[in-house]
């Protein structure tokens, strides 16, 4: 089953058992509380890989201490573009869109940590806001480089659509105490 059916901490967790727990029992990131220990899905568009950034992009988010827990490249077929944009397909932009994300290779990405959603929104940024991922490698606001969720229950949803459960893989950041402890 997909991750989105299970929900994104079951399926970080499984099968070692109680959600935001590393194997060994202790909580992961230090003393952060389980309901700040996230996933998100990061969609590198096709104008980011087409442009060589999605290293770019991956290193942003391993310098603000984020654990990369699942990636693939693909390319995206019009029934993955329908159920990730279900509520956008009447825009009048819609066709135009998905023939975009359809029009090359994407790296999805499902990224783990301390509130990931709402920083991942802040570094995603637009496109005119210098400092941000979409402000300084984007060139134009219809090819904004990466796809972030805006919600919690978005990204359990999304990352539902891109991943199985067994994709993502729970691994232990030995930088951890260090990025998270006080």
């Amino acid at each position: 089953p997909a991750v989105g059916s299970l929900g994104y901490r079951l399926a970080r967790s499984l099968p070692r058992g109680q959600p935001g727990l590393s194997p060994a029992g202790s909580r992961r990131y230090g003393s952060a509380p389980p309901e700040l220990q996230e996933q998100t899905l990061v969609l590198a568009k096709p104008d980011a890989v087409q442009r060589r950034l999605v290293g770019s992009i991956i290193q942003r988010f391993e310098r603000r201490g984020f654990r990369l827990v699942a990636m693939k490249l693909l390319q995206v077929e019009q029934g993955l573009m329908d159920r990730h944009y279900q509520e956008l397909r009447h825009k009048p932009f819609y066709p135009t869109l998905v023939a975009y994300m359809t029009s090359g290779p994407v790296v999805a990405m499902v990224w783990e940590g301390y509130n990931v959603v709402r920083c991942t929104r802040a570094m995603d940024g637009d496109a005119d806001s210098g400092g941000t991922l979409r402000g300084d490698l984007s060139v134009h606001i219809s090819r904004n480089v990466v796809h972030a969720s805006d919600s919690v229950e978005t990204a359990q949803r999304e990352i539902g659509f891109w991943f199985q459960r067994d994709d993502l893989v729970d691994w232990e950041s030995k930088d951890r105490d260090h990025t998270y402890e006080p």
